[in-house]
């Protein structure tokens, strides 16, 4: 299981080319990011404002020519795992970013994932993609029997957890997609993140939105 079978959201065609690498080292935002800024010419890097939109494709290409290396998957404490996702956009809707923490039962920090959602982007639907593109990696990583879901978004823990329909057009396929990703756990619930409440995905889905409004 992948994320990269998520539906796909209108992407600029840079911001499309930064996810084909987050994709290449399995949504690990450090582990893209620092490939990026090496193979950008000079001192600039993914965010510098001195890093030109050509001088960053020409990176993006040869990075996906020569290849990027996957970070190593971490052993975990055991089949228990917490999750951390969260989802933002600016202007809602608008440059829309996805993130998520997978922690083990003792609190280690196993992965830390983001990814631009669209240009253009509600904050619900990136909360959904911030919850599926958790749950993938994971799946995709460990064998999970019992999950926590930390999540502020109340619009999916109804739809999830809750059984109402989703209350945004539009969203059908990712709530369906989350519901078959929650059926291969044998135990599982959310925790609802109150505002005031640290979230460590909060910082990797504003890095989605920032990836997200790279353009053209």
């Amino acid at each position: 299981m992948t994320a990269a079978h998520l539906p796909v959201e209108h992407l600029p065609p840079l911001a499309t080319r930064v996810d084909e690498v987050l994709a290449d080292v399995g949504y690990e935002v450090a582990a893209a990011t620092d490939a990026i800024d090496d193979a950008v010419p000079g001192y600039g890097g993914l965010f510098d404002p001195a890093t030109t939109p050509a001088e960053l494709r020409g990176a993006l290409d040869d990075l996906r020519e020569t290849g990027v290396t996957r970070p190593p998957t971490p052993e975990p404490s055991g089949d228990a795992f917490v999750l951390y996702v969260d989802g933002s956009s600016r202007g809602n809707p608008g440059p829309a970013g996805a993130g998520a923490v997978i922690v083990d039962a003792e609190g280690a920090e196993l992965a830390r994932l983001g990814r631009p959602v669209g240009a253009r982007t509600g904050n619900n639907t990136a909360e959904y993609v911030a919850l599926h593109l958790g749950l993938t990696e994971l799946l995709a990583r460990y064998d999970p029997r019992t999950l926590e879901v930390r999540i502020d978004s109340m619009t999916v823990i109804r739809d999830v957890w809750g059984g109402e329909a989703p209350s945004e057009a539009g969203v059908e396929s990712y709530s369906d997609a989350v519901a078959a990703a929650l059926a291969c756990i044998p135990s599982h619930r959310y925790t609802h993140l109150a505002d005031s409440d640290p979230n460590p995905a909060d910082a990797l889905a504003t890095v989605g939105a920032d990836i997200a409004a790279l353009g053209p």
